[in-house]
C-alpha cells in the first residue's frame, strides 16, 4: 500500500550560485555531516548537493499528511550505498511524522530514485506500508 509519494526537480546552476553567495554555511544548513563528508569528495558539488535538496523537498511531499511542524532539511539523509544507489534515513521529527501516519499492524518502508541530467536534478520518494508480521510493537522513533 502506498502512504505517499513526492516528486521534485532542481537546477544545479541555482545551487551553484547559492554555494557562490553562501558559501558552507548553504551546505551545512541543508546537509546532514555525513552528507557534508560525501560532497567533499564529490568533483560537481552542485549536481550533489541540488540531488539531495530534491530528495528532501520530496520527502516533505511524500510526508504532507503529516504534521510537520519541527522537520527540517537534516532529518532527511541521502548518501550512496555501496553500489551507489541512493539510501534514504529519516530521523527526528521527519521520522515521528511518518510513523504518525502509519496504521496499527504495518511497517513502513521509505524508497527513493534520484536521477541527474545536467543541469537539473530529479528526485522520486514512494512511502509503502506492508503487514508487521509483529503486529502491536511500537516503531522506534
Amino acid at each position: 500500500m502506498i502512504l505517499g509519494i513526492g516528486h521534485d526537480m532542481c537546477d544545479h546552476r541555482r545551487i551553484g550560485h547559492m554555494l557562490d553567495r553562501y558559501g558552507k554555511r548553504f551546505s551545512a544548513r541543508i546537509l546532514t555531516s555525513a552528507e557534508q563528508k560525501e560532497l567533499a569528495g564529490r568533483a560537481n558539488k552542485p549536481a550533489y548537493l541540488a540531488g539531495r535538496f530534491a530528495v528532501k523537498e520530496a520527502v516533505y511531499k511524500a510526508l504532507s499528511s503529516a504534521d510537520q511542524t519541527g522537520m527540517n532539511w537534516q532529518q532527511a539523509e541521502t548518501l550512496a550505498s555501496a553500489s551507489g544507489a541512493p539510501l534514504l534515513t529519516l530521523s527526528g521529527r521527519c521520522l515521528a511524522g511518518l510513523n504518525s501516519l502509519v496504521p496499527e499492524g504495518f511497517l513502513p518502508s521509505v524508497h527513493v530514485s534520484l536521477s541527474d541530467e545536467p543541469p537539473y536534478s530529479s528526485a522520486f520518494v514512494v512511502i509503502s506500508l506492508c503487514p508487521d508480521k509483529q503486529a502491536g510493537q511500537p516503531l522506534p522513533t
